[in-house]
Protein backbone atom coordinates (compact mmCIF):
# COMPACT_ATOMS: atom_id res chain seq x y z
CA UNK A 1 0.00 0.00 0.00
CA UNK A 2 1.33 3.68 -0.98
CA UNK A 3 1.21 6.48 1.06
CA UNK A 4 -1.41 8.36 -0.73
CA UNK A 5 -3.92 5.19 -1.10
CA UNK A 6 -3.91 4.67 3.06
CA UNK A 7 -4.40 8.51 3.33
CA UNK A 8 -7.46 8.47 1.02
CA UNK A 9 -8.74 5.47 3.45
CA UNK A 10 -8.31 7.06 6.79
CA UNK A 11 -10.04 9.75 5.21
CA UNK A 12 -13.33 7.41 4.15
CA UNK A 13 -12.83 5.61 7.77
CA UNK A 14 -13.60 8.83 9.69
CA UNK A 15 -15.89 9.53 7.42
CA UNK A 16 -17.64 5.97 7.92
CA UNK A 17 -17.31 6.12 11.46
CA UNK A 18 -19.00 9.23 11.57
CA UNK A 19 -22.07 7.97 9.39
CA UNK A 20 -22.61 5.01 11.47
CA UNK A 21 -22.47 7.40 15.03
CA UNK A 22 -25.47 9.21 12.95
CA UNK A 23 -27.60 6.51 12.09
CA UNK A 24 -27.14 4.90 15.98
CA UNK A 25 -28.69 8.22 17.05
CA UNK A 26 -31.94 7.54 14.66
CA UNK A 27 -34.15 4.93 16.26
CA UNK A 28 -36.53 6.26 18.75
CA UNK A 29 -35.27 4.75 22.09
CA UNK A 30 -32.25 6.18 21.30
CA UNK A 31 -33.07 9.60 22.98
CA UNK A 32 -34.61 7.98 26.30
CA UNK A 33 -31.16 6.02 26.00
CA UNK A 34 -28.43 8.77 25.51
CA UNK A 35 -30.07 11.28 27.65
CA UNK A 36 -29.94 8.94 30.88
CA UNK A 37 -26.48 8.57 32.58
CA UNK A 38 -27.67 6.11 35.34
CA UNK A 39 -29.55 3.23 33.08
CA UNK A 40 -30.83 -0.23 34.34
CA UNK A 41 -29.61 -3.29 33.39
CA UNK A 42 -32.13 -3.64 30.68
CA UNK A 43 -31.17 0.05 29.27
CA UNK A 44 -27.46 -1.05 29.11
CA UNK A 45 -28.62 -4.66 27.10
CA UNK A 46 -30.47 -2.32 24.85
CA UNK A 47 -27.87 0.24 24.04
CA UNK A 48 -25.86 -2.78 23.56
CA UNK A 49 -27.89 -3.85 21.55
CA UNK A 50 -27.90 -0.95 19.23
CA UNK A 51 -24.03 -0.16 19.41
CA UNK A 52 -23.53 -3.81 18.19
CA UNK A 53 -25.96 -4.00 15.40
CA UNK A 54 -24.91 -0.13 14.27
CA UNK A 55 -20.75 -1.43 13.96
CA UNK A 56 -21.32 -4.52 13.29
CA UNK A 57 -22.59 -3.23 10.04
CA UNK A 58 -19.17 -2.22 9.15
CA UNK A 59 -17.40 -5.90 9.59
CA UNK A 60 -20.10 -7.11 7.42
CA UNK A 61 -19.42 -4.70 4.78
CA UNK A 62 -15.52 -4.84 4.89
CA UNK A 63 -16.20 -8.77 4.87
CA UNK A 64 -18.63 -8.38 2.08
CA UNK A 65 -16.90 -6.01 -0.45
CA UNK A 66 -13.86 -5.59 0.87
CA UNK A 67 -14.23 -1.92 1.74
CA UNK A 68 -10.91 -1.48 3.93
CA UNK A 69 -12.19 1.76 5.55
CA UNK A 70 -15.43 0.53 6.58
CA UNK A 71 -14.00 -1.72 9.78
CA UNK A 72 -14.65 0.86 12.62
CA UNK A 73 -15.30 -2.28 15.27
CA UNK A 74 -12.18 -1.28 17.47
CA UNK A 75 -13.11 2.60 17.94
CA UNK A 76 -16.75 1.43 17.72
CA UNK A 77 -16.30 -1.56 21.14
CA UNK A 78 -14.45 1.45 22.93
CA UNK A 79 -16.72 4.31 22.39
CA UNK A 80 -19.52 1.83 23.84
CA UNK A 81 -17.91 1.13 27.04
CA UNK A 82 -16.91 4.66 27.12
CA UNK A 83 -20.67 5.93 27.21
CA UNK A 84 -22.82 2.99 28.19
CA UNK A 85 -20.32 0.85 30.57
CA UNK A 86 -19.09 -2.46 30.41
CA UNK A 87 -22.12 -3.97 29.10
CA UNK A 88 -22.75 -2.11 25.96
CA UNK A 89 -18.41 -1.97 25.58
CA UNK A 90 -18.25 -5.92 26.15
CA UNK A 91 -21.35 -6.67 23.81
CA UNK A 92 -20.59 -4.23 21.23
CA UNK A 93 -17.24 -5.59 21.07
CA UNK A 94 -18.72 -9.00 20.95
CA UNK A 95 -21.38 -8.34 18.01
CA UNK A 96 -18.23 -6.82 15.96
CA UNK A 97 -15.78 -9.99 16.22
CA UNK A 98 -18.38 -12.56 14.82
CA UNK A 99 -18.86 -11.87 11.99
CA UNK A 100 -15.59 -13.01 10.24
CA UNK A 101 -15.26 -15.46 13.25
CA UNK A 102 -18.61 -17.03 11.57
CA UNK A 103 -16.80 -17.07 7.98
CA UNK A 104 -16.05 -20.45 6.64
CA UNK A 105 -13.12 -20.95 7.13
CA UNK A 106 -13.05 -18.76 10.64
CA UNK A 107 -11.02 -15.23 10.35
CA UNK A 108 -9.63 -12.88 12.37
CA UNK A 109 -10.43 -15.00 15.53
CA UNK A 110 -7.73 -13.02 17.74
CA UNK A 111 -10.35 -10.08 17.05
CA UNK A 112 -12.72 -11.62 19.65
CA UNK A 113 -10.78 -10.90 23.04
CA UNK A 114 -8.90 -7.87 21.37
CA UNK A 115 -12.53 -6.33 20.94
CA UNK A 116 -13.91 -7.57 23.78
CA UNK A 117 -11.35 -6.45 26.06
CA UNK A 118 -11.25 -2.62 24.42
CA UNK A 119 -14.98 -2.50 24.72
CA UNK A 120 -14.40 -3.52 28.87
CA UNK A 121 -11.29 -1.13 28.86
CA UNK A 122 -14.24 2.16 27.69
CA UNK A 123 -16.11 0.68 30.52
CA UNK A 124 -13.78 0.82 33.13
CA UNK A 125 -12.11 4.63 31.60
CA UNK A 126 -16.12 5.87 32.30
CA UNK A 127 -16.06 4.28 35.91
CA UNK A 128 -12.62 5.87 36.79
CA UNK A 129 -14.15 9.35 35.08
CA UNK A 130 -13.98 12.05 37.71
CA UNK A 131 -17.60 13.15 35.89
CA UNK A 132 -19.57 11.51 34.02
CA UNK A 133 -19.93 14.41 31.49
CA UNK A 134 -16.22 13.99 31.49
CA UNK A 135 -16.27 11.75 28.71
CA UNK A 136 -18.34 13.87 26.56
CA UNK A 137 -15.63 16.33 26.71
CA UNK A 138 -13.05 14.74 24.73
CA UNK A 139 -12.39 16.09 21.55
CA UNK A 140 -11.65 14.95 18.19
CA UNK A 141 -9.64 18.23 17.75
CA UNK A 142 -7.32 16.61 20.55
CA UNK A 143 -3.92 18.92 19.83
CA UNK A 144 -6.45 22.15 21.21
CA UNK A 145 -7.51 20.09 24.41
CA UNK A 146 -3.56 19.56 24.86
CA UNK A 147 -2.53 23.38 24.55
CA UNK A 148 -5.80 23.52 27.09
CA UNK A 149 -3.80 21.21 29.67
CA UNK A 150 -0.43 22.87 29.02
CA UNK A 151 -1.77 26.24 30.12
CA UNK A 152 -3.93 24.92 33.11
CA UNK A 153 -7.43 26.22 32.20
CA UNK A 154 -8.91 22.74 32.79
CA UNK A 155 -9.14 21.18 36.68
CA UNK A 156 -6.19 18.77 37.26
CA UNK A 157 -9.05 15.86 37.14
CA UNK A 158 -9.96 16.55 34.27
CA UNK A 159 -6.86 16.88 32.44
CA UNK A 160 -5.40 13.77 33.73
CA UNK A 161 -8.85 11.61 32.72
CA UNK A 162 -8.46 13.18 29.02
CA UNK A 163 -5.30 12.42 29.13
CA UNK A 164 -5.60 9.00 29.94
CA UNK A 165 -8.14 8.60 27.63
CA UNK A 166 -5.95 10.24 24.51
CA UNK A 167 -3.41 7.46 25.83
CA UNK A 168 -5.81 4.92 25.29
CA UNK A 169 -7.16 5.61 22.18
CA UNK A 170 -3.50 5.31 20.98
CA UNK A 171 -2.61 2.35 22.96
CA UNK A 172 -5.28 0.49 21.73
CA UNK A 173 -4.48 1.16 17.92
CA UNK A 174 -0.64 0.40 18.96
CA UNK A 175 -2.03 -3.14 19.97
CA UNK A 176 -3.81 -4.16 17.36
CA UNK A 177 -1.24 -3.02 14.59
CA UNK A 178 1.46 -4.96 16.65
CA UNK A 179 -0.71 -8.26 16.89
CA UNK A 180 -1.64 -7.81 13.05
CA UNK A 181 2.18 -7.48 11.78
CA UNK A 182 3.10 -10.20 14.48
CA UNK A 183 0.41 -12.51 12.69
CA UNK A 184 -0.36 -11.53 9.74
CA UNK A 185 0.55 -14.72 7.88
CA UNK A 186 -1.93 -16.76 9.63
CA UNK A 187 -4.77 -13.57 9.13
CA UNK A 188 -5.54 -13.24 13.00
CA UNK A 189 -6.55 -9.77 12.98
CA UNK A 190 -7.16 -6.78 10.46
CA UNK A 191 -4.59 -4.16 9.75
CA UNK A 192 -4.83 -1.36 7.22
CA UNK A 193 -1.67 -2.03 5.98
CA UNK A 194 0.85 -4.97 6.40
CA UNK A 195 4.59 -4.86 8.50
CA UNK A 196 5.91 -4.48 4.83
CA UNK A 197 4.05 -1.60 3.34
CA UNK A 198 6.52 1.50 2.47
CA UNK A 199 4.72 4.07 4.32
CA UNK A 200 6.70 7.46 5.38
CA UNK A 201 6.68 7.38 9.20
CA UNK A 202 4.01 10.56 9.30
CA UNK A 203 1.72 8.19 7.09
CA UNK A 204 2.03 5.91 9.80
CA UNK A 205 1.36 8.16 12.69
CA UNK A 206 -2.05 9.85 10.75
CA UNK A 207 -3.16 5.86 11.31
CA UNK A 208 -3.52 6.92 14.86
CA UNK A 209 -4.53 10.32 14.82
CA UNK A 210 -7.44 8.62 12.57
CA UNK A 211 -8.05 6.03 15.40
CA UNK A 212 -8.42 9.25 17.97
CA UNK A 213 -10.43 11.41 15.67
CA UNK A 214 -12.28 8.58 14.90
CA UNK A 215 -12.99 8.07 18.66
CA UNK A 216 -13.46 11.59 19.65
CA UNK A 217 -15.96 12.50 16.35
CA UNK A 218 -18.13 9.78 17.50
CA UNK A 219 -18.20 11.24 20.79
CA UNK A 220 -18.92 14.84 19.66
CA UNK A 221 -21.75 13.76 17.15
CA UNK A 222 -23.71 12.19 20.19
CA UNK A 223 -22.96 15.10 22.33
CA UNK A 224 -23.72 17.66 20.00
CA UNK A 225 -27.53 15.53 19.59
CA UNK A 226 -27.60 14.80 23.20
CA UNK A 227 -27.13 18.85 24.37
CA UNK A 228 -29.77 19.25 21.51
CA UNK A 229 -32.22 16.95 23.03
CA UNK A 230 -31.88 18.21 26.59
CA UNK A 231 -32.36 21.67 25.61
CA UNK A 232 -35.69 20.44 23.78
CA UNK A 233 -36.28 18.95 26.97
CA UNK A 234 -35.92 21.64 29.66
CA UNK A 235 -37.91 23.89 27.30
CA UNK A 236 -40.70 21.52 27.34
CA UNK A 237 -40.52 21.12 31.15
CA UNK A 238 -40.81 24.81 31.50
CA UNK A 239 -43.34 25.35 28.96
CA UNK A 240 -45.21 22.74 31.16
CA UNK A 241 -44.22 24.82 34.13
CA UNK A 242 -45.35 28.32 32.91
CA UNK A 243 -48.88 26.18 31.97
CA UNK A 244 -49.27 25.40 35.58
CA UNK A 245 -48.38 28.48 36.61
CA UNK A 246 -51.02 30.49 34.42
CA UNK A 247 -54.04 27.44 35.62
CA UNK A 248 -53.42 28.47 38.95
CA UNK A 249 -53.68 32.34 38.50
CA UNK A 250 -57.00 31.49 37.23
CA UNK A 251 -58.21 28.94 40.09
CA UNK A 252 -57.62 31.62 42.89
CA UNK A 253 -59.10 34.35 40.62
CA UNK A 254 -62.53 32.50 40.10
CA UNK A 255 -62.38 30.80 43.76
CA UNK A 256 -62.63 34.58 45.22
CA UNK A 257 -65.02 36.01 43.27
CA UNK A 258 -67.61 32.95 43.58
CA UNK A 259 -67.39 33.16 47.40
CA UNK A 260 -68.09 36.35 47.27
CA UNK A 261 -71.42 35.56 45.36
CA UNK A 262 -72.04 32.90 48.00
CA UNK A 263 -71.28 35.52 51.08
CA UNK A 264 -73.67 38.19 49.44
CA UNK A 265 -76.51 35.08 49.69
CA UNK A 266 -75.63 33.48 53.34
CA UNK A 267 -78.04 35.56 54.86
CA UNK A 268 -80.67 36.87 52.84
CA UNK A 269 -81.82 33.43 51.46
CA UNK A 270 -79.45 30.49 52.95
CA UNK A 271 -80.97 27.67 50.41
CA UNK A 272 -79.84 29.40 47.89
CA UNK A 273 -76.35 30.02 49.41
CA UNK A 274 -76.69 26.28 50.09
CA UNK A 275 -77.16 25.32 46.34
CA UNK A 276 -74.32 27.76 45.74
CA UNK A 277 -72.24 25.95 48.25
CA UNK A 278 -72.63 22.45 46.45
CA UNK A 279 -72.02 23.83 43.21
CA UNK A 280 -69.08 25.64 44.15
CA UNK A 281 -67.38 22.38 45.82
CA UNK A 282 -68.59 20.43 42.08
CA UNK A 283 -66.42 22.75 40.54
CA UNK A 284 -63.37 23.06 43.51
CA UNK A 285 -63.69 19.04 43.04
CA UNK A 286 -62.99 19.25 39.48
CA UNK A 287 -59.86 21.86 40.14
CA UNK A 288 -58.25 19.73 43.10
CA UNK A 289 -57.70 16.62 40.46
CA UNK A 290 -54.99 16.27 38.27
CA UNK A 291 -55.41 18.74 35.53
CA UNK A 292 -54.66 18.00 32.21
CA UNK A 293 -53.46 20.32 29.69
CA UNK A 294 -56.29 19.32 27.03
CA UNK A 295 -60.21 18.39 28.25
CA UNK A 296 -63.03 17.42 25.76
CA UNK A 297 -65.42 20.32 25.22
CA UNK A 298 -68.21 18.62 27.61
CA UNK A 299 -65.98 18.29 30.45
CA UNK A 300 -65.55 22.27 30.14
CA UNK A 301 -69.26 23.09 29.33
CA UNK A 302 -70.01 21.30 32.45
CA UNK A 303 -67.74 22.97 34.56
CA UNK A 304 -69.23 26.35 32.62
CA UNK A 305 -72.54 25.10 33.65
CA UNK A 306 -71.65 24.41 37.24
CA UNK A 307 -70.23 28.32 37.61
CA UNK A 308 -73.20 29.84 35.61
CA UNK A 309 -75.61 28.53 38.04
CA UNK A 310 -74.22 30.03 40.72
CA UNK A 311 -74.32 33.51 38.32
CA UNK A 312 -77.92 32.92 37.81
CA UNK A 313 -78.92 33.08 41.23
CA UNK A 314 -76.72 36.45 42.08
CA UNK A 315 -78.09 38.18 39.14
CA UNK A 316 -81.42 37.03 39.95
CA UNK A 317 -82.85 37.32 36.84
CA UNK A 318 -80.95 39.47 35.28
CA UNK A 319 -78.62 36.98 33.22
CA UNK A 320 -79.55 34.73 30.10
CA UNK A 321 -77.96 31.79 28.78
CA UNK A 322 -78.23 30.47 25.22
CA UNK A 323 -75.81 27.52 24.04
CA UNK A 324 -75.33 26.36 20.73
CA UNK A 325 -73.14 23.60 21.08
CA UNK A 326 -72.42 22.05 17.45
CA UNK A 327 -73.04 18.16 16.73
CA UNK A 328 -69.60 16.83 16.61
CA UNK A 329 -67.81 19.34 18.97
CA UNK A 330 -68.36 17.70 22.42
CA UNK A 331 -65.82 15.46 22.30
CA UNK A 332 -63.20 17.84 20.60
CA UNK A 333 -60.29 18.49 22.86
CA UNK A 334 -59.58 22.17 23.67
CA UNK A 335 -56.90 23.62 26.49
CA UNK A 336 -58.37 23.22 30.08
CA UNK A 337 -60.23 26.14 31.90
CA UNK A 338 -60.19 28.32 28.36
CA UNK A 339 -64.14 28.82 28.80
CA UNK A 340 -64.60 29.75 31.90
CA UNK A 341 -62.29 32.82 32.44
CA UNK A 342 -63.63 34.17 29.32
CA UNK A 343 -67.39 33.71 30.29
CA UNK A 344 -66.55 35.22 33.85
CA UNK A 345 -64.88 37.95 31.87
CA UNK A 346 -68.23 38.83 29.75
CA UNK A 347 -70.12 38.83 32.78
CA UNK A 348 -68.23 40.61 34.99
CA UNK A 349 -67.35 43.80 32.52
CA UNK A 350 -70.01 43.41 30.66
CA UNK A 351 -73.63 41.80 32.06
CA UNK A 352 -72.25 43.13 35.97
CA UNK A 353 -72.33 46.95 35.12
CA UNK A 354 -75.50 46.52 32.67
CA UNK A 355 -78.79 48.03 33.66
CA UNK A 356 -81.50 45.43 32.96
CA UNK A 357 -81.16 42.13 31.43
CA UNK A 358 -78.00 40.75 29.64
CA UNK A 359 -77.49 37.71 27.77
CA UNK A 360 -74.47 35.24 27.17
CA UNK A 361 -74.37 33.29 23.90
CA UNK A 362 -71.95 30.66 23.62
CA UNK A 363 -71.32 29.05 20.22
CA UNK A 364 -68.80 26.07 19.20
CA UNK A 365 -68.36 25.04 15.39
CA UNK A 366 -65.67 22.56 13.51
CA UNK A 367 -64.47 24.23 10.59
CA UNK A 368 -61.66 22.95 8.13
CA UNK A 369 -60.30 21.35 11.20
CA UNK A 370 -59.76 23.48 13.54
CA UNK A 371 -62.35 23.92 16.63
CA UNK A 372 -64.41 27.27 16.85
CA UNK A 373 -65.31 28.90 19.92
CA UNK A 374 -67.54 31.94 20.81
CA UNK A 375 -68.72 33.92 23.51
CA UNK A 376 -70.54 36.79 22.89
CA UNK A 377 -72.58 39.43 25.59
CA UNK A 378 -75.01 42.81 25.07
CA UNK A 379 -73.31 44.60 27.89
CA UNK A 380 -71.97 47.64 27.85
CA UNK A 381 -69.04 46.57 25.52
CA UNK A 382 -65.38 47.82 26.15
CA UNK A 383 -64.48 51.37 24.85
CA UNK A 384 -62.53 51.48 21.54
CA UNK A 385 -59.22 52.90 23.43
CA UNK A 386 -59.03 50.24 25.40
CA UNK A 387 -59.25 47.77 22.83
CA UNK A 388 -55.82 47.26 21.79
CA UNK A 389 -54.98 46.83 26.02
CA UNK A 390 -57.13 44.25 26.61
CA UNK A 391 -54.55 41.28 26.51
CA UNK A 392 -52.50 43.69 29.10
CA UNK A 393 -55.44 44.30 31.44
CA UNK A 394 -57.27 41.91 33.95
CA UNK A 395 -56.38 38.49 34.50
CA UNK A 396 -59.25 36.69 32.59
CA UNK A 397 -58.52 36.93 28.71
CA UNK A 398 -55.02 37.62 28.88
CA UNK A 399 -54.59 34.45 31.44
CA UNK A 400 -56.24 32.50 28.31
CA UNK A 401 -54.28 33.99 25.50
CA UNK A 402 -50.98 33.47 27.26
CA UNK A 403 -51.91 29.76 27.75
CA UNK A 404 -53.06 29.68 24.38
CA UNK A 405 -49.48 31.17 23.03
CA UNK A 406 -47.84 28.16 25.47
CA UNK A 407 -49.60 25.54 23.87
CA UNK A 408 -50.00 26.13 20.62
CA UNK A 409 -47.29 28.89 19.67
CA UNK A 410 -48.52 30.98 16.45
CA UNK A 411 -51.23 28.52 15.49
CA UNK A 412 -54.53 29.55 17.24
CA UNK A 413 -56.78 32.65 16.94
CA UNK A 414 -57.84 34.87 19.66
CA UNK A 415 -60.04 37.93 19.11
CA UNK A 416 -61.90 40.46 20.93
CA UNK A 417 -63.87 42.83 19.16
CA UNK A 418 -66.87 45.14 19.52
CA UNK A 419 -70.04 43.40 18.93
CA UNK A 420 -73.11 45.21 16.48
CA UNK A 421 -75.67 46.14 18.83
CA UNK A 422 -72.88 46.37 21.99
CA UNK A 423 -71.21 43.97 24.06
CA UNK A 424 -68.50 42.15 22.99
CA UNK A 425 -67.63 39.04 20.90
CA UNK A 426 -64.92 36.78 21.64
CA UNK A 427 -63.60 34.43 19.20
CA UNK A 428 -61.01 31.35 20.05
CA UNK A 429 -59.81 29.06 17.00
CA UNK A 430 -57.73 25.88 17.73
CA UNK A 431 -56.21 23.16 15.61
CA UNK A 432 -58.94 19.96 16.31
CA UNK A 433 -57.30 17.45 18.68
CA UNK A 434 -59.29 13.81 18.87
CA UNK A 435 -56.98 12.39 21.05
CA UNK A 436 -55.77 12.98 24.42
CA UNK A 437 -52.32 12.14 24.19
CA UNK A 438 -51.00 15.15 26.14
CA UNK A 439 -51.67 13.62 29.60
CA UNK A 440 -48.50 15.50 31.50
CA UNK A 441 -49.62 18.89 30.27
CA UNK A 442 -47.22 18.99 27.00
CA UNK A 443 -47.48 21.06 24.01
CA UNK A 444 -49.90 19.07 21.56
CA UNK A 445 -48.53 18.76 17.73
CA UNK A 446 -51.57 20.44 16.12
CA UNK A 447 -52.25 19.10 12.72
CA UNK A 448 -52.15 21.98 10.31
CA UNK A 449 -50.44 25.51 10.50
CA UNK A 450 -53.31 28.19 11.83
CA UNK A 451 -53.62 31.66 11.46
CA UNK A 452 -51.20 33.84 13.51
CA UNK A 453 -52.15 35.03 16.90
CA UNK A 454 -54.57 38.49 17.11
CA UNK A 455 -54.11 39.83 20.32
CA UNK A 456 -57.29 41.79 20.07
CA UNK A 457 -59.07 43.04 17.40
CA UNK A 458 -60.13 46.54 15.96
Amino acid sequence: MEDTDLLFTLLAKIAVIASMASIALRPNFAKRLFLSERRSILQRFELAMLFGAVFASGTCVRLTLGYRAADVGLEGAFVSGLVGGYVPGVVTGLFVALPAIGMNPPLEWASLPLLVGVGALGGLLRALAPDPEDVWRFSPFFLFSILAWARRSVPPSRGAFQAALLACCVGIEFIRTGIAHSFERQGLLFSLYGPDAELHSLTVALAYVATVMGIGLTLKVWNDTRNEWKIENQQRLLAEARLMNLTRQINPHFLFNTLNSVASLIRTNPEQARQMIYRLSAILRRLLRKQDAFVPLRDEVSMVDDYLQIELVRFAGRLRIEKNIEPGTAEALIPNMVLQPIIENSIKHGIGPKVGQGTIRLNTALRSGRVQIEVEDDGVGIPHEQMPEVFQKGVGLSNVHERLLVLFGNDFRFTVEPREGGGVRVRVQIPELRELANRSGGQPDPAAAGRPVEAGAT
